[in-house]
């Protein structure tokens, strides 16, 4: 029976250059039954140790994965890279950011994501690339974002301010010189045009210079946010007590102490809605590039990656807005990254408020992070990254609910009124909300992960990426996505 829904996979033109174009389309198709592919314009080759990049990349700091299909016959290894073609920087002379030189790899391999790009749409599948959605080749600390008062932030993620014209402008030249050499793509996947929330001062992002601009032509009293979220970083970082942490740790989960907080720093509130004004502003940049650069007279697609709810009141993104932008919008069922926050977070608190109770504080980050109905552990300890054989411990509710609560706030878009949304544009069909599930873990896991999507009554669903998907991963996603469909 056929689907409208979606069912995308990741794929990074390295396992392409390894296992072949129809090779890895043989494989996703027969065994997943997928209706998308995304991936990234870069071609690479394995290297000798220290030079390049490690892969799989270090995640969290200190990531334990490894690949479930070796890259030529090894699980992980040091790699360099190139891209898939030859940048025009005639296009990038309004930036200083400017675009990665073509190299040997380029001229030896770069063809093969045309290839497959051509060979996976003639199978009837959409592609898109999926790139960075926020920051440039070669950022500088000028385009980094600031914490209040203009201090540089403790980060897990590297992106970029998202008011930072050089950053805009790079990110118009690329769109346009790759719909240039891939006119038949279907669109575009960026990655987090929002500011990640994985470290404590990630979460208090961005008070640049830029930012201050952008915000003062809007409106925005921007001296007194700055103030008063300053004031409130200094209060989490010295003057925490267990009794703020009570309510949180709570069965009510702290929605009082919420409301109590944003009535002693009102501006703090400003602050998230200018967050998600700057979010929802970079959507309609990506918008307006993409179609400005298409020139095929098939428009392409937008379909963007960000964090679940709750966490996006930390991002900025506006699932609700950001769906009158967008042709999809994927939020991440990361759920690895998801418990090791509560570390992360758990252990800057404590090391500037010695006197709290561990177990209180990880009960409270745990319920403010939506991690399941009770908390899983009392130390912090029990929310470490976890190991490619452990599955990951975010209960099954707390993930359906987290999937419910994004259909419900992208479907806002369409109903009622709203003060922002002048000259954004109103997808007639309505948005499509299709999660983006991570494919590291135990094959039981990464199957019941993919199956609260595939029987939720979201519009699809996404597995980043495929190099964590084993054979047996993929039968079984597929078989779960052909049952979920047929029934």
């Amino acid at each position: 029976m056929a689907t409208s829904r979606t069912f995308g996979i990741t794929v990074l033109a390295d396992f392409i250059l390894n296992e072949g174009v129809d090779g890895v389309l043989d494989t996703l198709t027969q065994r997943a039954g997928v209706t998308a592919v995304a991936l990234n314009p870069t071609v690479t080759a394995e290297t000798e140790t220290g030079s390049g990049s490690f892969q799989p990349p270090s995640d969290a700091g200190a990531s334990p994965r490894i690949f479930d299909r070796p890259l030529w016959g090894k699980t992980s290894l040091w790699v360099r890279s190139g891209p898939s073609y030859h940048p025009d920087t005639s296009l990038f002379t309004d930036t200083p950011y400017q675009p990665r030189q073509a190299n040997d790899l380029t001229e030896k391999h770069g063809h093969i994501v045309g290839d497959f790009i051509d060979a996976a749409l003639d199978r009837g599948l959409e592609v898109y690339f999926q790139v960075s959605g926020q920051s440039a080749q070669g950022m500088t600390d000028e385009d980094r974002p600031r914490l209040p008062g203009g201090g540089m932030p403790e980060r897990m993620a590297d992106t970029g301010c998202l008011a930072s014209e050089p950053i805009r402008n790079y990110l118009r030249g690329q769109v346009t010189n790759l719909l240039r050499e891939y006119p038949h793509v279907t669109g575009f996947r960026p990655d987090w045009p929002e500011y990640p929330c994985y470290k404590l001062d990630e979460a208090f992002q961005d008070f640049s210079p830029q930012v201050s601009d952008w915000a003062r032509t809007r409106g925005y009293a921007f001296d007194e946010i700055d103030a008063e979220v300053s004031a409130f970083y200094h209060y989490l970082h010295g003057s925490l007590t267990n009794d703020d942490l009570a309510d949180f740790a709570d069965a009510d989960r702290g929605r009082m102490t919420q409301l109590a907080l944003l009535r002693q720093y009102p501006a703090v509130f400003e602050w998230l809605r200018l967050k998600s004004d700057l979010s929802v502003d970079m959507l309609q940049h990506w918008r307006q590039i993409i179609d400005d650069a298409t020139t095929s007279g098939t428009p392409k697609k937008l379909s963007a990656n960000a964090f679940m709810p709750p966490l996006t009141m930390f991002t900025g993104f506006d699932l609700g807005r950001a769906a009158r932008i967008c042709d999809a919008v994927s939020p991440k069922l990361y759920t690895m990254h998801w418990t090791v926050m509560v570390e992360f977070w758990g252990r800057r608190l404590l090391e500037h408020n010695p006197d709290l109770d561990e177990a209180l504080l990880v009960h409270a980050l745990s319920n403010l992070f939506d991690l399941a109905d009770e908390p899983q552990g009392s130390k912090l300890d029990d929310y470490r990254y976890p190991e490619p054989h452990e599955p990951h411990p975010v209960s099954a509710s707390a993930q359906k609910r987290r999937i419910r609560q994004a259909r419900q706030l992208a479907r806002s878009a369409t109903t009622g009124g709203d003060r922002h949304s002048a000259g954004m544009s109103k997808r007639s069909e309505g948005p499509s909300v299709t999660p983006l599930v991570h494919g590291y873990g135990p094959p039981d896991d990464v199957a019941s992960r993919f199956e609260l999507v595939a029987d939720s009554e979201a519009d699809g669903v996404w597995i980043n990426r495929y190099g964590y998907l084993s054979d047996a991963k993929l039968d079984a996603v597929g078989a779960i996505w052909r049952r979920a469909n047929d029934s």
